[in-house]
């Protein structure tokens, strides 16, 4: 006589899901932050017209009200460890040239600041005859 075996479900181990979980929190959160973008507050321009530019290769130097400039979110001062930041931006503007020749600038600066601290950055780009330049001003719907 043959004897049948009751066959059991298969089991799950649930204890091993929620450490699967855990991680898979972990790196989202982890990749969440490498697209983190630095920004200075400023009270942002205001312009008649304005043009949308795309969002890639883009080189940003931000101007607040005291005159401080900062390289996509970080002071320029402490970019090298120098203290002239317009030499850290001349730097940054032609490692960016020879990387991405498309590479666009961006300038940022807050309505306050008085024209002295842009025109600064601005011959410094025209000595460089860098010439794919933008401001960026505030967005009225």
């Amino acid at each position: 006589m043959k004897l049948r075996r009751k066959r059991k479900p298969p089991l799950i181990p649930m204890n091993a899901m929620s450490d699967v979980a855990f991680l898979l929190l972990i790196f989202i959160m982890l990749v969440a932050l490498i697209n983190y973008r630095r920004e200075v507050k400023i009270d942002y321009p205001e312009a008649e017209s304005a043009r949308r530019t795309s969002a890639e290769k883009n080189l940003e130097i931000w101007i607040d009200v005291s005159g401080r400039l900062y390289l996509d979110g970080i002071p320029a001062e402490s970019a090298e460890g120098s203290g002239d930041a317009l030499r850290v931006i001349e730097n940054a503007v032609g490692d960016a040239y020879q990387n991405a020749p498309d590479t666009r600038i961006h300038i940022i600066a807050d309505k306050n600041t008085p024209f002295r601290n842009i025109s600064s950055v601005l011959e410094l780009l025209q000595i460089l005859e860098y010439r794919m330049v933008s401001f960026v001003v505030k967005n009225e719907p």
